[in-house]
């Protein structure tokens, strides 16, 4: 991937006069971390929301700020609640010479045949794994094919998960991934005839008497 570079100025307004700031085009943040002090930032948000769009919890983005660049990790995400814009970041600033841990989201791919041949219903567990690794050995993303999921009951945990280079996989190897499940079938219980039974019915009458 092309290194992300996003140009960051020092923040002086905080609280609720940072809405006005989002209201002026700008996105609110704050970068905290390695050899750095939490300090307010803001960022243009027309050109930093497309690089953002690109950005994984476990992209090292270079953030310039007073004529120095910092590898940083996008570590929280706020969006607003209602309209679901981003509205604030947490950048935490890491050493590339330095071992560390990031969750790594989990993407799957293809069709599993036991969708076609049984019917069966793909059930995800995890969404993310744990890793450690240097920052450029961080992968964006796990791609995992469910094509090998051919019958119910088929499974994919991590162990299955290929080995990159310079990364250890912190998940119990043996937790499963995802599933080929067989579907759910309601049970359809039939009223007998004396549940249905209208009143005044002999049936109806010989429950009475009972």
């Amino acid at each position: 991937m092309e290194k992300i570079v996003l140009k960051a100025a020092r923040r002086n307004i905080s609280g609720m006069k940072v809405n006005a700031l989002r209201r002026q085009g700008k996105l609110p943040a704050v970068i905290y971390g390695y050899h750095i002090e939490s300090t307010p930032i803001v960022l243009d948000a027309a050109i930093a929301l497309p690089k953002l769009s690109l950005v994984t919890s476990s992209t090292t983005v270079i953030l310039e700020l007073d004529g120095k660049e910092y590898p940083a990790i996008v570590r929280e995400k706020q969006r607003d609640p209602i309209k679901k814009f981003l509205k604030h970041l947490d950048f935490q600033v890491i050493s590339l010479t330095e071992k560390m841990r990031a969750k790594v989201s989990i993407e799957l791919s293809g069709t599993a045949p036991a969708e076609k041949a049984a019917n069966a219903v793909i059930l995800s567990s995890l969404n993310e794994l744990e890793v450690e690794s240097l920052p450029q050995d961080l992968p964006a993303r796990f791609i995992v094919d469910i094509t090998v999921l051919a019958e119910i009951g088929d499974t994919i945990r991590v162990q299955d998960i290929p080995m990159l280079h310079g990364v250890v996989i912190l998940n119990d190897s043996d937790e499963v991934i995802v599933t080929a499940t067989a579907p759910t079938v309601e049970r359809v219980v039939e009223e007998t005839a004396e549940e249905v039974a209208p009143e005044g019915s002999a049936a109806s009458a010989e429950k009475k008497e009972a």
